[in-house]
């Protein structure tokens, strides 16, 4: 496997855990987001991925973008370890956090809207992380154990602990998000989520390295 990717990318971040849990060895392609212009935008890696978005993954002969799809493949294929729970209900638990981080927060405040905020940009991502985590700390007051959903990891904890990375990035207050910060702590410990973080990636600039 072929692996596009970014260091700094959430949902690059996603895909990287997810491939770190199954023990699927790939190939790192970096494509930087801020050099050149932005080297999505360049006319070889459209051809890659049309949306000219990280990241995508190429595996058994197809070419995967969008990060729930890659991990909902990698989910059918290599089905261990689980990441959607067994049972039905806490399956549409896992994968209702996982939409809600993937469409209702990190989409707000993204890269290509925060360079349209201008002098903005900083206020506005913390509203729009605010006000999304505000409902998922009550979501996940219901759903949690040791994770989202239960004790076992989920591939909605593999949306959650990049957004709470980025969410530190843009200096948001998580005091008031106990439930959020709890998981995240014990999410970090695991070793899919150490090996794949931001600072310890082969294009991660040397003075964000862990």
């Amino acid at each position: 496997p072929i692996l596009y990717s970014y260091f700094r990318s959430s949902c690059s971040w996603r895909v990287r855990i997810a491939l770190a849990l199954k023990g699927i060895s790939y190939d790192l392609v970096p494509v930087n987001l801020l050099k050149d212009g932005g080297q999505q935008f360049s006319a070889e890696f459209k051809a890659v991925n049309p949306m000219q978005q990280v990241p995508a993954l190429k595996i058994d002969g197809i070419i995967l973008s969008q990060s729930l799809a890659i991990i909902h493949y990698l989910e059918d294929t290599r089905p261990d370890p689980r990441l959607l729970p067994q049972d039905p209900k806490k399956r549409a638990q896992a994968r209702m956090v996982a939409d809600h981080v993937v469409s209702g927060i990190q989409p707000l405040q993204n890269l290509s809207i925060l360079k349209q905020m201008g002098e903005k940009k900083l206020e506005w991502a913390q509203n729009c992380i605010a006000s999304g985590f505000q409902a998922l700390e009550q979501i996940l007051q219901r759903t949690a154990g040791h994770y989202c959903v239960g004790d076992e990891v989920s591939v909605a904890d593999l949306c959650l602990v990049p957004q709470v990375f980025n969410a530190e990035r843009y200096n948001v207050d998580m005091g008031p998000y106990p439930t959020i910060t709890r998981i995240n702590k014990a999410l970090l410990e695991l070793e899919a989520f150490k090996v794949s973080h931001p600072s310890r990636q082969p294009d991660t600039p040397a003075e964000l390295r862990a």
